[in-house]
């Protein structure tokens, strides 16, 4: 196959066919080099050699009547988790001055349930504004279902954008969740691009799902068009639905990160969840399709650190991009006109 072909073909607004996609997931171990030269070529036309850093913090943990299979905080889990409803404004507080000293450009704010209660979202409206003067942080909240009344107040208080992951395909969602559907999460996602919320929209990699699906859920972010893309890859927590899978494997998970820039050229894409398990030697790899990762851990898991993350960004020649947190710190500090 010809990946630079491929390349050229995207950098000039054409599309990725599927039986080019398919051919990406089956391509040969020594094809590697060539296939993440190809997406780096990509990636680079939109984001250079800049790397986003992005820290979360599980703002209300566990307590959750979903029964997502892959998630340690749901209804049917077992794990041994901690449990508790949300944390008080000085809890995000902390979690925003760890993230901008761990150097990162967003704060994600994370909670567990179906979706927040009105007095949550009171809590969330008045802790934002504080952050956002005191850090200068995107801010980007996960707080599952919302409507568009709820997505206007959080659009209104100043956060920028709402994470809601499609996970998998809509053919295979059912097999991994039956309390809410496919679409309701595409509602979630409607109301918040409503809003006039910026959307971060991922998805879950080793869950089972087939070939097909994988293909299926490029193709809807493609449509979707979030500004970022979470790609998370499943790490079988012990005590769930999952935890008998076994790992995709480090060059599977590269050849998914490809397939997914080759979908979505332009999108930020971040390796999130699950890379430290997955990757594993193969970490920093992933930074030539992917331009963001998390550090110092998820919501139920660890991760890992900044410092190490900024050691392996600089030693591949990259560099940590703050831009845009540096821009919303001196918006902070300006003087507001009457």
């Amino acid at each position: 196959m010809d990946y630079q072909a491929l390349a050229e073909r995207v950098l000039a607004g054409g599309r990725i066919a599927r039986e080019k996609g398919r051919a990406v997931l089956a391509s040969p171990d020594e094809d590697m080099l060539p296939l993440l030269d190809a997406a780096f070529r990509v990636r680079r036309r939109h984001f250079g050699k800049a790397v986003q850093i992005h820290y979360l913090i599980n703002a209300k943990s566990g307590l959750c009547p979903e029964d997502c299979a892959y998630c340690s905080q749901s209804s049917v889990s077992e794990a041994g988790i901690p449990r508790y409803s949300l944390v008080d404004d000085e809890r995000l507080f902390e979690g925003a001055a760890r993230a901008a000293g761990a150097g990162s450009r967003r704060y994600c704010i994370v909670m567990s349930g179906r979706g927040p209660s009105d007095a949550e979202i009171d809590r969330l409206c008045r802790a934002v504004g504080r952050i956002k003067e005191r850090h200068g942080l995107s801010i980007c909240c996960s707080l599952g279902l919302l409507d568009g009344a709820k997505a206007r107040r959080l659009k209104e208080a100043g956060v920028d954008r709402l994470n809601h992951n499609l996970n998998t395909s809509e053919g295979f969602y059912a097999r991994i969740c039956s309390t809410h559907t496919y679409a309701d999460r595409m509602e979630t996602l409607s109301a918040g691009r409503g809003a006039g919320l910026e959307l971060c929209s991922g998805v879950i990699f080793g869950q089972g799902e087939g070939e097909g699906d994988i293909l299926d859920v490029c193709e809807a972010l493609r449509e979707l068009a979030p500004e970022s893309i979470p790609v998370n890859f499943l790490h079988p927590i012990p005590g769930t639905p999952l935890a008998g899978l076994s790992h995709l494997g480090p060059r599977r998970c590269l050849r998914l990160l490809c397939l997914m820039r080759f979908y979505n050229p332009a999108a930020e894409i971040r390796v999130a969840g699950g890379r430290e398990v997955q990757l594993r030697g193969l970490q920093p790899l992933a930074l030539y399709p992917a331009n963001s990762l998390f550090v110092e851990g998820y919501l139920t898991t660890p991760g890992q650190g900044a410092a190490e993350a900024h050691r392996m960004i600089r030693d591949l020649g990259f560099e940590v991009d703050d831009r845009g947190r540096k821009e919303a710190a001196k918006k902070a500090e300006a003087p507001q006109s009457l």
